[in-house]
C-alpha cells in the first residue's frame, strides 16, 4: 500500500512538471489519467501490480 500511495505521488508530481512547463497539454494529461483509470479496472492491473512489486524488490535487493 506504501508503495502504490508513493508511485501516485511520484507521478502525480512528475505530471504537474510536464503540464506546468507546457511539455503536455491539459488534454493529454487527461487522457492518460482517464487511461490509468480503465486500466486499473481491467484484468492487466493485477499484472502490472506484480510487475511493479518485482521491480521495487529488485531495487532494494541491490
Amino acid at each position: 500500500m506504501a508503495v502504490t500511495v508513493s508511485l501516485v505521488a511520484l507521478f502525480a508530481l512528475v505530471l504537474f512538471f510536464l503540464l506546468r512547463h507546457g511539455s503536455l497539454s491539459a488534454g493529454s494529461a487527461f487522457i492518460a489519467a482517464g487511461f490509468g483509470f480503465f486500466l486499473a479496472s481491467t484484468g492487466a492491473a493485477a499484472p502490472i501490480n506484480q510487475l511493479t512489486n518485482a521491480v521495487l524488490d529488485a531495487v532494494a535487493a541491490l
